[in-house]
């Protein structure tokens, strides 16, 4: 018979790593600062994300706001979003966020990209050409559309 000692070490809990945690705080205290000006928020949170994420995140933001100028831009936990109805259709979500070696654009159920039984609604983002900037604006404008 095998003893167990109170030696052993203990298991890590587990439950939310600093980040989630950082971006559970941000969404509540976008919920309580209401609506206010959405493109200032997402400009300020564009503004201190690093490099690569910041060139990024700002020509997305662009392209957004051309592509679907019926999406509003506000903060989601954090990370710059786009809304229609006040319901997230779209977000751009930078590496540094959860230490990820990428950087996302996501989109929400509410966005309009239903494609057969199943279709990718998160994009991984290393860098931004002519040709991903036409692919983003293309998602966009179908994820924003009505109907």
């Amino acid at each position: 018979m095998i003893k167990k000692t109170s030696k052993q070490a203990p298991k890590k809990a587990k439950g939310l790593s600093k980040e989630e945690i950082a971006a559970m705080k941000e969404y509540l205290q976008e919920k309580n600062a209401g609506k206010g000006d959405g493109e200032a928020a997402v400009l300020a949170k564009i503004a201190q994300m690093p490099e690569p994420d910041r060139s990024m995140a700002k020509r997305v933001h662009a392209i957004v706001k051309a592509s679907a100028p019926s999406l509003s831009p506000k903060t989601w936990y954090g990370m710059p979003a786009y809304a229609k109805d006040d319901k997230v259709v779209c977000f751009f979500q930078a590496a540094d966020k959860f230490k990820a070696r990428y950087a996302t654009l996501g989109f929400s159920d509410k966005a309009k990209l239903d494609e057969g039984a199943m279709w990718p609604v998160t994009f991984a983002l290393k860098k931004l050409t002519p040709a991903e900037e036409g692919r983003i604006a293309a998602l966009v404008k179908k994820a924003a559309a009505e109907g």
